[in-house]
């Protein structure tokens, strides 16, 4: 009998030991993200946290969404999730809104925990007078209603700039950035655009249909690099390519768009 005890003892050990073990283990998802803002969506019980990689700056973001049940505080992983930026600015007693690019969740399901989106700002908004906000609307999973609320978004200039607008010889207004989903390094990088055509102030649709050419080069020391592959176009606006940097120092990105026998040019500087 007293052996039997000694087991049971040594068992219960060892499985508290495990579970302190896999707690240990267990890592939070938002560990190395950094919260922006949280709000609550009225009606349906939610509280709604926004994430970035980053603080937020003009150009490509990439955003995560957190949703809590705001009575139990339990994480929702099921839920339609839709987000709209919103740049609301005051010239002159006047108030003007505008929206701006962005990636919707592609499911209804949480990655670990974590809605996954994107935002693309066209412009600074960190003042009383320019200020960025993201309207996000929830409908849970079971639920019949929706519920939306406005969350801050502080968004401050990148320097060199990552986004551009332009408008085509077709008359079309695109907002083209790029990033790069590995900090660059000297040799091949993937690189990766997102280019969306503008509807109207509020709306803008995926820009799937051009060809696009980059030519990096460095402007001060006279030369480009070789092996370079052209972003080409995979779903929701984005373009996927690699760059090829040399060496360390002021680089240039060139882009060509062309569509229908017609090419528009911009481009983009990068220090690394």
């Amino acid at each position: 009998m007293k052996k039997l005890y000694a087991f049971v003892f040594l068992l219960a050990i060892l499985t508290a030991c495990k579970k302190d073990v896999d707690n240990e283990n267990i890592t939070d998802p938002k560990e190395g993200l950094k919260k922006i803002s949280e709000a609550y969506a009225p009606g349906i019980s939610t509280k709604i946290e926004l994430w970035a990689k980053s603080s937020l700056t003009t150009g490509y973001n990439q955003l995560f969404v957190a949703l809590y049940d705001s009575v139990s505080n339990q994480t929702i992983t099921k839920a339609e999730v839709k987000v709209l930026p919103v740049m609301d600015m005051e010239m002159n007693g006047m108030h003007m809104s505008h929206s701006a690019p962005s990636v919707q969740p592609e499911s209804d399901r949480a990655e670990n925990t974590l809605f996954p989106l994107a935002a693309v700002f066209t412009m600074p908004g960190n003042t009383d007078q320019n200020k960025w906000s993201l309207e996000v609307t929830i409908k849970r999973d079971g639920q019949n209603k929706t519920g939306t609320a406005r969350l801050a978004a502080e968004v401050g200039s990148s320097s060199p700039e990552r986004v551009k607008m332009l408008t085509t010889a077709e008359g079309d207004k695109l907002v083209v950035a790029y990033f790069f989903p590995i900090h660059p390094k000297i040799g091949i990088n993937e690189l990766e655009m997102i280019i969306y055509r503008q509807q109207d102030k509020m709306s803008f649709l995926p820009a799937d249909n051009y060809l696009l050419t980059i030519t990096p080069e460095m402007p001060a020391m006279g030369h480009g690099s070789p092996n370079n592959v052209n972003p080409v176009y995979t779903k929701n606006g984005y373009y996927k390519g690699k760059v090829n940097f040399t060496m360390t120092g002021d680089w240039r990105i060139n882009l060509d768009l062309a569509k229908a026998g017609q090419k528009n040019t911009t481009f983009f500087d990068l220090t690394f």
